[in-house]
Parts: C-alpha cells; structure tokens; sequence
C-alpha cells in the first residue's frame, strides 16, 4: 500500500473520532448558548481553564506515539508492551497535577477578574470535571497505543459511540427534567465525567480480549517503575507537553481577558473558539498519522521514506486548511447562528470568524511541524517559540491593542484585536518551524550513511 493510502486511512479514521470528541465541546457550547447566555459565558471560561490543564498534561502523553511507533519499526513487539505499562506511573504524576489544578482555580479566576456572579458555577464546573481527568487521560493512553499501532479504527468507533451518549446526557442535565434539576453549565461537566468513565471501561475490555493486541504481551506483571525509561518520556513529553500548555493558554488567557468586555463579547469568543477548535482536528489528524509513519521508518533505519512522508503530509495539510479555511470565511454568519440565536452575538462573532480563516491555514502547518519535530526529537527551541510569540507577541500585543493602545492608536476594547494578534503569531511560528523541520530532515539523511557503515 503506498504512503499516501496508508496516510489518508489513518488520518481519515483518526479525524472522524476526534471530531467525535469535539462534538462534545461544541454540543455542550450549543446546549448552554441555547440554555441562556451566562451559562454560554460560563462554559467559555470554564472549558478554556479545563482545555489548558487537559492539553497541556495530555501532550506529555502524546509523545508516547513517536516512542511506540519507533519500537514497532525495529519489530520490538514487547518492548512496546513494557513501556505501555511503564507509562502508568507517568499517569499518576499527570493525574495528581490535574486534579490540583482544576480543584483550586480561585487565585486565577480572581486574577484574571472573571465576575463573582460567574465565578461560582466555573468553580463548579471545573470541581466536577477534576474527576473526570484520569479516566480521560487513561482513554487517552489507549488512543495513542492503537494510533502507534497504526490501527485507530477501533478508538473511534468507540468515540462516535460516546458522542450518542454525551448529546443527550447533557441536554438533561443541563435543562433538567425527569426529576433532575437544571443545572447550567455544570451539567455539561456531568455527562462528560459519565462518558468518560464509559470509554474507559471499553478500552479495558477491548485489551484484554482483542486478539490484534496478543503480540504486544500487555497483560504482563506490572514491573518496578523503570526511571531510565520514565525519564525517556519526560524528557520528550514535558517540554511536547509545556508547548501544548503555551499554544492553549494563549486562547485561555484570550478567554478570560476578553470576559472583562462582557457576556456578549466573551460568548461571541467562545463561538469562534470552538470553530476553530473544529478546524485543528484536520491538521491534528493529518500529524498523528505523519508522524507515527515518520517514525516508523526512522526505527526502521529509512530516514528517506521518512522525508517522502513529511513532504506529503504538508501538500495534504496545506491544502486542506485553505479550503477549510476559505469555506469558514464564507460562511461565518450562518456558522454563528448555529451557536446562538442573539443578533449582537452572531454579528461580533460572524467578525471574529473572518480573523479565524487566516489563523486556521497558519496554525494546521504549525500542528503538523510541531509533531514531525518530535519524531526528531527537536522540543526545546519549539517550547521557546511558542512561549515568544504566541504569549509575547499574540496575547500580550492583543491585550495593549484591546485595552491600552500601541504607537499612538487608542484602545479598541474589541476581541477581534486579541485574534489579530494571534494570526500573525501563529504564522511566524508556523514558518519558524517549517525551518526547523527541513534541517531536522536533511540532518537524518546526513547521518544515514554514518549509521549504516557503523552498523556493517
């Protein structure tokens, strides 16, 4: 089967699960904007705090993928069932931290001024969906197994499943009925925590009764903890994982600044969020499935079919996101409408789309360079760009131009300076990593020869 078929399948199956997962924010950014306006504006706070806390402790886990993907390359079956067990106690570090966060938001809510009335129902929020992490981290865990193996088919199946539940679990809880009482946004945190803990249990059952998982010899005696190993993930996955917390703090701090401006502004923003949001799984999918290819060849000695799969995954991406990008631009105001049915909202909102359909085409390049990277093991400098240019320049020069003014021009007291801000800092990111990649590829085809002699 030639790359570009394997490619496409796995990224095809990928995509539909994780858009299966992002149903589930943009149902319940449906359910609460339907529901009423604050619960919309509490969900949008409340969601970015958990998306920042999620995303960024589930990218220490996702360095995983270039790891397995590389053991399966060399035929190393049962190694990849050792460190699969091995990874349980980086789960429980992750874990730990998770719930911390997510248990005592106050100082950063009262930091980043969120009003008192919306406050409480975000500390609920985020009270509820602290236990909803380890089940989520641990589905997670077997996500990026199957995705290693190159085999998501069953992952998503299991996420389209999950999403028939999430729907109407939340509208109930949310509205209330049949005895249950309303709960607002915080009842889009208790179908989430049910669900969660459904998913978790499927992934058990299939483990332990698939046959395509036997090579892999999981079902072993839990060894000590190897610290060599663990610090072989950590050394990889916290610096993947703090660039993740970086990319999506951007948009949290965005959220919580943008709520000083308001419940319409701060819905309006949510709206494009999540749109946006919708768009990553794309690219998302495109690098899960490069970059297991590129570091299957890598173990397997192949640096050249490795550059064939890098070159192609950034035609496909590139290609999609303006596409994708363009529809969104079209179609802002019926996007909006989906989401709310206030014209003061749909109007801020259709605005905002516009700045969203640049963004998209930089950000998908910059997704898939910043998981090619890791194949090569290239994490510190992405770390450093994100931190520079996504919080110096996209946030912090979109908070002056909202709500101080730069070189003269006044305050615009307007979300859509925040996502200006981002766009041109997600594109130098973008181009920096491109940069950064090409020389990472054209290093391992040096080194190839070098190998190869050394190993005759």
């Amino acid at each position: 089967m030639s790359e570009l078929k394997v490619i496409s399948r796995h990224a095809g199956t990928v995509l539909v699960g994780q858009l299966a997962v992002m149903a589930f924010g943009v149902a319940d950014t449906v359910i609460a904007g339907r529901y009423s306006d604050e619960a919309l504006a509490a969900l949008s706070v409340g969601s970015a705090l958990y998306v920042s806390v999620y995303v960024g402790l589930i990218g220490i886990v996702q360095a995983l993928l270039p790891i397995w993907s590389e053991m399966l390359g060399a035929r190393r079956h049962e190694a990849v069932g050792a460190s699969l067990r091995q990874s349980m106690y980086l789960c429980g570090f992750i874990v730990a931290a998770g719930m911390a966060a997510m248990l005592f938001p106050g100082p950063l809510l009262r930091w980043a001024q969120v009003p008192g009335l919306m406050r409480d129902e975000v500390q609920h929020y985020l009270a509820v969906l602290a236990f909803a992490f380890a089940p989520s981290l641990l589905f997670r865990i077997y996500s990026t197994f199957n995705q290693s193996l190159g085999k998501p088919l069953l992952v998503t199946w299991l996420q389209v499943g999950a999403l028939l539940v999430k729907i109407p679990l939340s509208i109930w809880l949310v509205a209330g009925g049949a005895g249950v009482q309303p709960m607002g946004a915080v009842g889009c945190a208790w179908a989430t925590l049910i669900v969660n803990y459904l998913l978790l249990a499927l992934a058990l059952l299939m483990l332990r009764t698939r046959p395509m998982y036997l090579p892999y010899r999981i079902w072993q005696r839990m060894e000590r903890p190897d610290w060599s190993q663990i610090g072989n993930f950590a050394r990889l996955g916290i610096p993947g994982g703090l660039a993740y917390l970086v990319e999506v703090t951007s948009f949290t701090l965005m959220a919580l600044f943008i709520a000083r401006l308001g419940t319409v502004a701060s819905a309006s923003h949510q709206i494009a969020s999540s749109v946006a949001a919708v768009l990553y799984m794309m690219p998302l999918s495109m690098a899960i499935a490069c970059s297991a290819r590129v570091s299957f060849w890598m173990g397997a000695g192949r640096p050249d079919y490795a550059r064939r799969v890098v070159l192609l995954g950034l035609k496909l991406t590139g290609l999609a996101a303006l596409t994708l990008g363009g529809f969104v631009a079209v179609a802002g105001p019926l996007l909006a409408r989906w989401y709310s049915g206030s014209p003061e909202i749909i109007a801020l909102a259709s605005s905002l789309l516009v700045w969203v359909a640049f963004y998209h085409v930089a950000d998908a390049t910059q997704a898939l360079t910043a998981f090619l990277l890791r194949c090569y093991r290239i994490t510190i400098m992405p770390l450093a760009l994100y931190g520079v240019l996504l919080w110096g320049l996209g946030l912090l020069g979109g908070y002056r131009l909202a709500y101080e003014g730069i070189a003269g021009h006044a305050a615009t007291q307007s979300a859509a300076s925040f996502w200006a801000a981002s766009t041109v800092a997600i594109a130098l990111v973008a181009a920096c990593f491109l940069g950064l990649l090409w020389h990472a590829v054209r290093r391992s085809l040096r080194m190839a020869p070098a190998v190869q002699a050394g190993s005759a």
